[in-house]
């Protein structure tokens, strides 16, 4: 199914003409539950990678002082809360059988060693031919990510790894794909395929020209309108377009080599805020009697830090070079 965000509230471009060259698309990927392959771009599933090549291991510090917990015992606590939830009608209390909270609580109380090496856990592939707005290496035709499902000391969020590779020349394809034994939970993606659509976007309000950006203001004070959740940037995970900078000041993102870095991939903790303006047309009907788990709003039940944000930004000068990240 084709998702499709609604259209603006307002068209800001009519409204303040000057705003117009700073318009960027971006490519949501409105990630859904499914059972995507390894030829198709995907959120949380096997990768199209070659049997030949080692696979990745973090070697960074982490930070031990989260919430561990084995992949397969959050495998089984999330189909545990949905079985419930499915069975639980809205405004009834929740039908747990009374075997299912003794599998809860044992699975809450046991322990994992964070010490254990951290094999790294695949997150998204990512195709040009579905991906308008991903560029990649001359030849390469797929982006690959994995991650350390672990905090580390510097950002307090996974340290990621990125893969370009030309999906030809990938033959004999890894069939048992490793995965890290010790995560932290909130960093295991359901598997979910993708429906991408590009959008307009505009830029945070503190990049506009002074003048643009105080004459937005007053207008939004005027009307009610609201540029920075409504007008500027998409929700959920999306490819290129703008970055936000709600919980820091603006950083300057800036690549060892002196280039302005260029957002990649916004990793988002939710498909759509509380205003739900950004919600997909097909996502606002046929609601269920019943609770779902996970909500249309967090299909992949991936949280960056308290429901925020992890944006990747790479250097637009070479794909060899760094990335680096923000939370916000």
């Amino acid at each position: 199914m084709t998702r499709t965000t609604p259209p603006r509230p307002v068209d800001i471009a009519a409204v303040f003409p000057e705003i117009a060259p700073f318009a960027r698309t971006a490519t949501r990927l409105h990630p859904r539950p499914g059972t995507p392959g390894v030829h198709d771009s995907s959120v949380g599933a096997p990768l199209l990678w070659p049997s030949s090549e080692p696979w990745p291991v973090c070697t960074e510090p982490h930070d031990n002082g989260g919430n561990f917990r084995r992949l397969d015992a959050e495998r089984r606590r999330r189909r545990i809360l949905s079985a419930a939830w499915g069975r639980t009608r809205k405004g009834e209390r929740s039908d747990f059988r009374s075997e299912e909270h003794d599998e809860l609580r044992r699975l809450d109380g046991e322990t994992a060693d964070p010490d254990t090496p951290t094999t790294m856990l695949a997150v998204a592939q990512l195709y040009l031919r579905d991906v308008p707005d991903l560029v990649g290496p001359p030849g390469a035709d797929v982006l690959q990510i994995l991650w350390c499902p672990r905090d580390h000391d510097d950002l307090y969020c996974p340290a990621l790894e990125l893969r370009w590779r030309r999906s030809a020349e990938v033959t004999d394809v890894l069939a048992e794909q490793p995965e890290p034994e010790v995560m932290e939970y909130e960093y295991l993606p359901n598997p979910c395929v993708l429906h991408p659509e590009q959008v307009v976007e505009y830029p945070y309000d503190d990049f506009l020209p002074d003048d643009l950006r105080e004459r937005i203001r007053a207008w939004e004070d005027a009307t009610g309108n609201e540029y920075f959740y409504e007008l500027s940037i998409a929700n959920g995970w999306k490819v290129g377009g703008y970055a936000n900078w709600n919980l820091t000041d603006p950083m300057p993102m800036v690549c060892d080599c002196g280039a302005d870095m260029e957002l990649l991939l916004r990793i988002d903790s939710s498909e759509w805020d509380g205003t739900e303006s950004w919600r997909p047309i097909e996502d606002a009907g046929s609601e269920s009697e019943f609770h779902e788990h996970p909500s249309r709003s967090t299909p992949t039940e991936v949280i960056i830090g308290r429901g925020y944000s992890l944006w990747i930004f790479t250097c637009p000068i070479s794909f060899d070079h760094s990335h680096q990240l923000s939370m916000q």
